[in-house]
């Protein structure tokens, strides 16, 4: 018997990672929003004895193992499931023509910082948390957890001045089968959704006329996606036990021009 979700969402004060866990909770599930903006108003959103907020840096490993000690304190049991949403980019071109200069190192770096690291710091703290602190669900399987990394169609079809963001989201398409055959053993699956245009924060920020035209690039549906799909896909994650050591893109078959 499978037990209830238990997750912990990472970046889930707003975005994609909202919709997860809003999708998360809907279902009967448990969330702990660890994001390094407030997420309070996710809570009252959701409910405190649903949810909870940990303000988190995922590249802090005594951020992250306070987020996962406050979900088992929390909801009693450790967590089930890991989301992996956090992560931030850049828009540089490796050269720049009209200042002259080459593309900052420490940019670089810390893209790959916040979105690779981090994501692993996350991947393997939520593996310990996993295997230390609960038995096999009571099936043929012995499933323990899920964890679902977020990439991008930036890590296949990166375009100008996206060199340090697709880097960091193709080291997460790279870690994702390793990592899964790391811990099949052990009983937990990870998988990686790399999504297209979705309409977020970020995306909205931008002028209509550029969303417009963004949208119109996609092949079908002929628009930007919508957080509440990215969720159903991570939904779909956990409850099919055969999706494992997978990099699925989302997309509506996009494929970015330079």
């Amino acid at each position: 018997m499978s037990r209830p979700v238990i997750a912990l969402v990472t970046g889930a004060a707003s975005g994609l990672g909202l919709a997860a866990a809003r999708r998360i909770v809907l279902n009967g599930g448990k969330v702990i929003v660890a994001d390094i903006q407030d997420g309070s108003h996710v809570v009252e959103r959701l409910g405190e004895s649903n949810c909870g907020f940990v303000r988190t840096d995922v590249t802090s490993e005594n951020d992250v193992k306070n987020a996962l000690q406050t979900a088992e304190h929390k909801f009693g049991a450790p967590i089930s499931t890991a989301v992996n949403c956090a992560g931030i980019g850049i828009a540089v071109k490796t050269f720049n023509e009209k200042k002259g200069v080459p593309h900052s190192l420490e940019e670089f770096s810390r893209v790959l910082h916040v979105n690779a690291a981090g994501t692993f710091n996350v991947i393997r703290l939520a593996a310990a948390a996993m295997i230390a602190g609960s038995s096999p669900d009571d099936d043929e399987d012995g499933q323990r957890g899920v964890i679902i990394n977020t990439a991008s169609v930036a890590a296949f079809d990166g375009q100008r001045g996206q060199a340090a963001y697709s880097a960091s989201k193709g080291a997460i398409v790279g870690m994702t089968l390793p990592i899964a055959r790391d811990l099949a053993g052990f009983g937990i699956r990870v998988c990686t959704i790399a999504p297209g245009l979705f309409r977020t924060p970020l995306l909205e920020s931008l002028p209509e006329k550029v969303q417009t035209t963004l949208a119109a690039s996609v092949p079908f549906p002929r628009r930007l996606g919508l957080p509440d799909e990215y969720a159903a896909l991570v939904e779909t994650i956990i409850s099919n036990k055969m999706l494992n050591g997978e990099v699925i893109r989302l997309d509506g078959a996009i494929r970015m021009q330079p």
